[in-house]
């Protein structure tokens, strides 16, 4: 039986190195672009006598929304695509998954 010695392993070559600081800074450099358009974001308002007796009595809109959507996006595409200035946003997740 013979006994050989171990090799130890190679340092990471140089190129290797600066091919990935290149592709890190590559990744870090695009700006995130916002993939919910106001149209998708807003999907349609909601019509039902409930809802008509808030618009009524509350001065209140609901509309169902995208389920990605955070209330800042809700804020501006109501206002883009409606002309609404709103005071506030208040979400719910309905039991059938829909944004409200």
């Amino acid at each position: 039986m013979v006994l050989k010695a171990k090799e130890a392993p190679a340092p990471p070559k140089a190129k290797a190195k600066a091919n990935a600081k290149a592709l890190k800074a590559k990744k870090a450099s695009a700006p995130k672009r916002n993939k919910l358009g106001h149209y998708t974001i807003i999907k349609f308002p909601l019509t039902t006598k409930s809802a008509m007796k808030k618009i009524e009595d509350n001065n209140t809109s609901m509309f169902l929304v995208d389920i990605k959507a955070n209330k800042h996006q809700i804020k501006q595409a109501v206002k883009k695509l409606c002309d609404i200035d709103m005071a506030e946003v208040n979400t719910l997740i309905r039991p059938d998954g829909e944004k409200a």
